[in-house]
């Protein structure tokens, strides 16, 4: 007898559609299985999510507080400097600078020496040596050919800290060196390339001024280490004319920009809870974590670390909070910000306000950690996720051999009814043919 080869071909029925449709009743299981993987990475996402808005925040309440060695009012100054007569000097702030006044007079501007020669002082036949009263600065140069200008490519090209340029004059070519300034680089000029004495235009001198009385030299007019974190520039002298160099501070621009960034940050994280766990009765559909405890626990935890007690007074004795500073809580749980009251908060007393915020952000990256760090809330609740998922996966896959072996037996078992109404057919037909064949030899 012939083996069917295809279902229902033996037989005349369906049996193809039929496997199908119980194969479909038979996946119905895995297809919730399926359903369930999916709902749980969505929470996953969403969780990651929130995990990296409480991040963000946690990220502004850290950049409210000062470094190991910084005191909080150092963390938010911003120094600028002046000079009364600006003709004397200009100044700069950087690191380390402090609010002050100081007396600055000027005796002496430091310059670098300068030095005459003409063609007549050159042999052209040998070296031209530079000393220094550090003969490490020492050098040499020997012309490539005979002229001023060959002598002033060969001392540029050297860069060792003198410099040739020709002036051309009334009485020919003149070669001017000038030296670095400052009494350390005065030089002198020698050597088997040179002849007759050399022209003193300018010697080399220190700065030397007086700060709050106290004697200053430099070698140089660029000021750095005489005041910590101010770097003067000497223009002029002012001998018997002193004048005034200010360092001022400045905290209202990185204290306002600082709790800005805060809030933003605070309000980012409430917008996401309140998007992840919502629900459109209408529409009837549902945030990624409606319902879900994290969200509960993250805004309760905020609330809390907002209404803290704080450790600092204001100047009326009472404990510091946030809404002195103009920051308030809202109905729908961000916070807002009253521009003005701020500034006026960090004018009336920039430390308090300084050391308040710092305390704001200690307190928030610490119960954040707790919430969002490493073996946190939510980062636990990820973590039991992605467990259920792996086990929900591992009963997948057994599903997907079962289902393989279910749908092999249905196909042998209709392969076999097949054939066995194929038989019957094929017999029916026989005895339908002998009878008609009896029929006809009777008649």
């Amino acid at each position: 007898m012939a083996t069917i080869t295809s279902l229902g071909v033996g037989s005349g029925l369906n049996l193809e559609s039929l496997v199908s449709d119980l194969m479909k009743i038979e996946r119905l299981p895995l297809a919730n299985l399926q359903k369930q993987v999916s709902s749980f990475n969505t929470k996953i996402s969403a969780m990651g999510t929130l995990a990296s808005k409480l991040s963000s925040l946690q990220t502004a309440a850290k950049n409210l507080k000062p470094d190991a060695l910084q005191s909080a009012l150092d963390k938010f100054g911003t120094f600028k400097g002046s000079v009364g007569n600006e003709s004397v000097a200009s100044v700069t702030v950087g690191e380390g600078a402090r609010s002050g006044s100081y007396s600055l007079e000027v005796s002496q501007l430091a310059q670098g020496q300068k030095s005459r020669l003409d063609a007549s002082n050159f042999t052209g036949g040998g070296p031209i040596a530079f000393s220094f009263g550090d003969a490490s600065k020492d050098f040499s140069v020997t012309p490539s050919g005979a002229g001023l200008s060959a002598v002033a490519n060969a001392i540029n090209q050297a860069d060792k800290g003198v410099t040739a340029t020709i002036v051309n004059g009334a009485d020919g070519q003149q070669l001017i060196l000038t030296g670095a300034e400052g009494e350390e680089n005065a030089f002198t000029v020698g050597g088997a390339g040179v002849t007759g004495s050399v022209t003193a235009v300018q010697t080399a001198q220190d700065a030397k001024l007086k700060i709050d009385g106290i004697n200053v030299t430099s070698s140089s007019n660029t000021i750095s280490d005489a005041v910590t974190g101010v770097s003067l520039q000497l223009k002029a002298t002012n001998v018997g004319s002193a004048t005034t160099m200010t360092v001022e501070a400045s905290y209202s621009d990185k204290l306002s920009k600082g709790l800005e960034s805060f809030v933003k940050a605070f309000n980012d994280v409430i917008g996401t809870v309140k998007s992840l766990g919502a629900f459109d009765a209408e529409a009837k559909t549902a945030g990624a974590l409606n319902g879900n405890r994290i969200l509960r626990e993250t805004e309760s935890t905020l609330r809390n670390l907002v209404f803290g007690q704080s450790d600092l007074k204001d100047q009326n004795g009472e404990s510091m909070m946030l809404s002195k500073l103009g920051i308030t809580f809202q109905k729908d749980g961000t916070l807002s910000i009253d521009s003005d009251k701020m500034a006026e908060a960090i004018k009336k007393d920039p430390s308090l306000v300084a050391n308040f915020s710092a305390e704001i952000g200690g307190r928030f990256n610490t119960g954040l950690d707790k919430l969002a760090g490493t073996g946190g809330t939510v980062q636990s609740a990820q973590d039991s996720l992605r467990a259920s998922v792996r086990g929900l996966e591992k009963r997948q896959e057994a599903m997907e051999t079962r289902l393989v072996a279910v749908e092999a037996r249905y196909r042998k078992q209709f392969s076999a009814l097949d054939t066995l109404i194929s038989s019957m057919n094929s017999t029916s037909n026989y005895l339908a043919q002998q009878l008609s064949s009896l029929n006809a030899q009777n008649k």
